[in-house]
């Protein structure tokens, strides 16, 4: 059964659990991560996905693997997704017959 509960944005995860632990503020974040303020602070502030290159990005400053940050936004973009209303009608393609 698929859960009505929305995943986590990583954004929220970078911001809770890593930046704010380590008080570390987004300005020094971006600048170890070698992107700008303004890209990181969309992420923390889950406007903008995160990208491979920034999930590679993340596990080199941070140890926490790129497949962790690639997952938990995979899992969030589906639910989104299946949750907007945006798909419907859509009816599974059944095999009609083989050709001979």
């Amino acid at each position: 059964m698929e859960s009505q509960m929305q995943p986590v944005h990583p954004g929220a995860i970078l911001r809770e659990d890593i930046l704010k632990e380590m008080k570390l503020s987004i300005t020094k974040a971006a600048e170890n991560l070698h992107i700008s303020r303004k890209q990181l602070s969309e992420i923390v502030n889950e406007g903008a996905a995160i990208s491979a290159e920034m999930a590679v990005r993340l596990e080199e400053a941070f140890g926490v693997s790129a497949e962790f940050w690639l997952d938990m936004q995979k899992n969030y973009d589906i639910w989104k997704v299946k949750h907007s209303g945006r798909i419907q009608g859509i009816h599974r393609i059944e095999q009609i017959g083989h050709a001979s």
